[in-house]
């Protein structure tokens, strides 16, 4: 087996950094020099700047992804007991914040091709109280828009985007329109986490609508509920994304098409190596949308995924389980509504994937000694 003289990383941040680093350092060097640190002119040329690259009329930065959901929500005034639906099989934050707003999470099982969350599950779970859903684009793939938003309108239903790991994919319409993810709902909401595919160097997160009048809502909801100064016409929180962060995100956008290709051709290789093995299930692509593989994650058939992990660990190949328990068998979701067998596909999921380093600077020696590696220790 061939050796490895650099370390593999999940996510590498410094290589992306190292070809972007002298229009970063400067933008960082003048938001000090001019202490422009809130709301600098780099945060309205990057909200600009998206609002392009999305094809869509208004992006209201934020401090985060989980706030961009809490904004969303406390924007469409929904209430305590309003049940919103979302998957069982996703990050917590996507529940977490319907939580927190005292609204009821509604979890439903996922598809076991393309882990979206099922759209018959959805309707099943459709009640007079139900007042949106919150499909999650896992993985870097979208979720099936054009039924779901057939569905919403059927029931007058608001539809929140969760775009955390999807940023600048494409989806396409049966009648050829492409739209990128997050610009269908009623409301998309992203996160800009250093890891994601737009990424920041702290904290970030931004919401997107066309919606004029809810625009105008949502950023008074993320500046303390005013619109004027020290006028408070509806209750808000406090979530900004700050000038440096937006001088980053400015630069990386540029080159967002080009890390997803450079995630894609990480996947093409992937999915070649390890095509057709009965113990590896490859990721599969949807045909309504494209993939920018935020993570690269297998299904494990037969496998003991611990020893296999400590085993990759051993020789210098990290790998992650995305999401080792389901949102229904943590114990702050925990429901008489659901219990343990009623979402088989998103339980045999977090006993079984596994995702493999996935980032922008993956070169064919990294990949094959990755690739190599796993198909000697599951045989």
């Amino acid at each position: 087996m061939t050796t490895l003289t650099k370390k593999i990383q999940m996510v590498d941040l410094k290589g992306q950094y190292e070809k972007i680093k002298a229009e970063v350092d400067a933008g960082i060097q003048d938001v000090i020099n001019t202490t422009a640190f809130i709301n600098g002119p780099a945060v309205k040329e990057f909200q600009s700047d998206l609002e392009k690259y999305l094809n869509v009329k208004h992006v209201i930065p934020c401090a985060n992804g989980t706030d961009a959901l809490q904004i969303a929500m406390m924007a469409l005034d929904l209430k305590p007991g309003d049940e919103v639906i979302t998957a069982s099989f996703t990050y917590v934050a996507t529940a977490e914040v319907i939580g927190l707003l005292g609204l009821t999470p509604v979890l439903v099982d996922v598809y076991p091709d393309t882990f979206d969350i099922d759209i018959e599950a959805i309707e099943k779970a459709i009640t007079p109280k139900t007042k949106a859903i919150v499909p999650v684009h896992l993985f870097g793939q979208c979720a099936d828009m054009e039924r779901i938003m057939a569905l919403a309108k059927k029931h007058n239903l608001y539809v929140i985007e969760d775009v955390a790991q999807a940023i600048g994919a494409d989806y396409t319409f049966s009648d050829s329109k492409k739209v990128k993810a997050g610009v269908i709902g009623t409301i998309g909401c992203t996160s800009f986490f250093p890891s994601k595919n737009l990424g920041c160097y702290g904290d970030g997160g931004a919401i997107y609508t066309n919606d004029d009048a809810l625009a105008k809502k949502l950023r008074m909801v993320a500046h303390h509920g005013q619109s004027v100064q020290y006028v408070h016409d509806v209750l808000g929180v406090n979530s900004r994304l700050d000038t440096i962060q937006a001088v980053v995100l400015k630069a990386k956008l540029k080159h967002l098409d080009e890390y997803a290709a450079a995630r894609r051709k990480a996947a093409d290789h992937y999915d070649k190596a390890l095509a057709n093995h009965p113990k590896l299930k490859t990721p599969v692509r949807a045909k309504n949308s494209t993939h920018v593989f935020h993570q690269y994650t297998l299904q494990l058939t037969g496998v003991d995924r611990t020893k296999l992990r400590e085993q990759l660990t051993e020789r210098g190949i990290p790998a992650m389980i995305y999401y080792p328990i389901p949102l229904h068998e943590q114990n702050a979701y925990k429901s008489d509504r659901f219990k343990k067998g009623d979402f088989p596909v998103t339980e045999k999921l977090c006993a079984s994937v596994l995702s493999l380093p996935m980032h922008t600077e993956m070169d064919e020696e990294t990949l094959k000694y990755i690739t190599d590696n796993l198909l000697e220790l599951v045989n």
